[in-house]
């Protein structure tokens, strides 16, 4: 077998059978196969696309590339998260003690940020001490304990991912449904997942632009999900407006810890009762999505789910005290945006703003720029809201002078005032699975 005939029968639209897919994954993750030889495949599948049983058995594969975790030692069944994106998005850290507090256990891997703000784990890096890397053998047995650990990615999870990802980066490649849809499953199913809830994001602040391109890309993941024997469902979502108030990494974990005590954004609580109850129906704990949403609001009013948010940070080595207490850090300099008028706020553009949180420090441009977690904004008001002129309209967190300036001329004229109510988009737009 040969890679360049691989690469030319993909080029002519032809499908990959289930040996040549494992020799181009197995032969790119061992050396044999070269960058310039992928990086022609890649773009041949970005032309040509894949079936789903081709891209299910590239999901398999690549899933098997490396380290598979093993969460059948636990018992019960195990539904794992995934968001493909947004700005504001804290989801996994409202969610996870929510659903632990239902009594579905959780055991996730995130990743770190690349763009406009921090990944998860940048976010919970943000809390003095708190641990985001430990052995196979304390994840476990946290997760046995309270039911709850979220921790750093490991080195050896899907090498074959982490090879291919790299390059499509570089290469033109990143906008394929086939690869972007394998690279997010693969993950999953090596993480030992049963179920799988997807957070399909939508919009100006969210990698897919189009509802159409992201029901494309749900469609996908569910079916592979299918094909490899695991439960997915698939949430369609609206990230043309930043989610919640706060966008940046302590900023984040402040508003994460207001919502659990019952003081969160409607948007924020709402997008993570849908996502949470179909966990819980994913999990086998609720018979269905409206019965999930009961036990989720009963965690936030009981304060079961705040007391696992506790917990879960204490567990991991963090101070659970200093985000009782709001002591995390945040950026010395701050500077309000102030309405020019008065009237009803007409729109948030998720993407500017999130250019904005990165400009101040919140994000990384590549993987190796520094990030300060104390960075962001804050939306104080939000689209449909009135505001009077001379109020604040957003407050900036930069970490010097600096970038602060250059913030203060991106925000100018960011955030449109109108006379009229406008129309709000439907937060969540449908369901597939």
């Amino acid at each position: 077998m040969r890679m360049v005939d691989l690469i030319e029968k993909k080029r002519d639209g032809e499908p990959l059978s289930k040996q040549e897919i494992h020799f181009i994954i197995q032969g790119y993750v061992q050396g044999d196969i070269p960058d310039y030889q992928m990086s022609s495949w890649a773009m041949a599948v970005y032309f040509q696309g894949m079936s789903i049983e081709e891209t299910a058995e590239l999901t398999s594969t690549m899933a098997k590339s490396g380290e598979q975790l093993d969460l059948s030692t636990l018992g019960g069944r195990f539904v794992d998260k995934h968001s493909t994106g947004g700005v504001g998005d804290k989801t996994t850290l409202l969610l996870g003690p929510m659903v632990a507090a239902c009594g579905v256990p959780v055991a996730k891997m995130s990743g770190r940020g690349l763009g406009h703000t921090g990944g998860t784990i940048d976010k919970l890096s943000s809390i003095p001490g708190f641990r985001v890397e430990l052995s196979q053998e304390e994840f476990l047995e946290q997760v046995k304990k309270i039911g709850i650990a979220v921790i750093a990615q490991t080195g050896n999870l899907v090498p074959a991912d982490k090879k291919l990802y790299a390059l499509r980066d570089v290469t033109g490649t990143v906008s394929s449904i086939p690869l972007i849809a394998s690279s997010v499953m693969s993950k999953k199913i090596a993480a030992g997942a049963q179920g799988i809830v997807l957070d399909v994001k939508y919009g100006s602040g969210a990698f897919m632009k189009t509802i159409e391109d992201a029901r494309r890309l749900a469609t996908t993941m569910v079916d592979i999900g299918k094909a490899l024997g695991r439960q997915t469902i698939a949430v369609l979502s609206n990230m043309n407006e930043p989610l919640g108030r706060a966008v940046g990494n302590s900023l984040e974990i402040l508003e994460v810890a207001d919502a659990l005590q019952g003081k969160g954004p409607d948007d924020l609580i709402k997008v993570c009762l849908e996502l949470g109850a179909w966990m819980l129906v994913a999990g086998d704990s609720v018979p269905d999505v409206d019965t999930g949403k009961k036990c989720l609001l009963q965690s936030l009013e009981s304060g079961a789910a705040w007391d696992k948010f506790l917990n879960f940070i204490a567990a991991q080595g963090g101070d659970d005290q200093a985000v009782v207490d709001r002591r995390l850090q945040v950026a010395p300099w701050s500077l309000p945006i102030l309405a020019a008028d008065s009237g009803y706020v007409q729109s948030i553009d998720a993407h500017k703003i999130g250019i904005l949180a990165m400009t101040l420090g919140a994000g990384r441009v590549t993987k190796d720029s520094p990030i300060d977690l104390g960075t962001g904004v804050l939306l104080v008001k939000k689209t449909g809201e009135w505001i009077e002129a001379g109020e604040p309209l957003l407050q900036l967190y930069g970490r010097d002078k600096e970038s602060l300036a250059e913030g203060l001329l991106l925000a100018q004229d960011l955030v449109p005032i109108g006379s009229e109510t406008p129309e709000q988009l439907p937060l969540i737009e449908e369901v597939i699975q």
